[in-house]
């Protein structure tokens, strides 16, 4: 079981956000913005990668949930940005899928 599991398992805690039936929300513990909130579907899939093709709804409901979370704190006529990782050189590190949303304050690329 993933630590994501786990906090949607209320077995862990975490500063939740927005939950619906479907996708858990809830404040990186490390946060690169002063907006950095996660979005885990609460069906565990590992990544991206591991969609099946018939789960573009789920992948549709987290995006969602994060635009409406984006728009209820005020960061969406600003601007913020929507991040995926997946598997070690994609920088993912919990391998359940989620989605970071980041704002609050200008994004910059840096390439690495």
């Amino acid at each position: 079981m993933t630590l994501f599991a786990k906090i949607i398992n209320r077995e862990i805690p975490a500063q939740i956000v927005f939950e619906d039936e479907h996708v858990l929300g809830f404040k990186d513990i490390n946060p690169q913005a002063p907006v950095h909130v996660l979005f885990v579907p609460k069906l565990a899939v590992a990544n991206t990668d591991a969609l099946g093709d018939d789960q573009a709804e789920l992948v549709g409901r987290v995006v969602l949930a994060a635009r409406a979370y984006a728009r209820q704190v005020g960061i969406a006529e600003s601007g913020y940005r929507m991040v995926m990782n997946t598997n070690g050189d994609g920088g993912q590190t919990v391998f359940h899928l989620h989605l970071h949303l980041l704002g609050g304050r200008p994004m910059h690329w840096r390439p690495g």
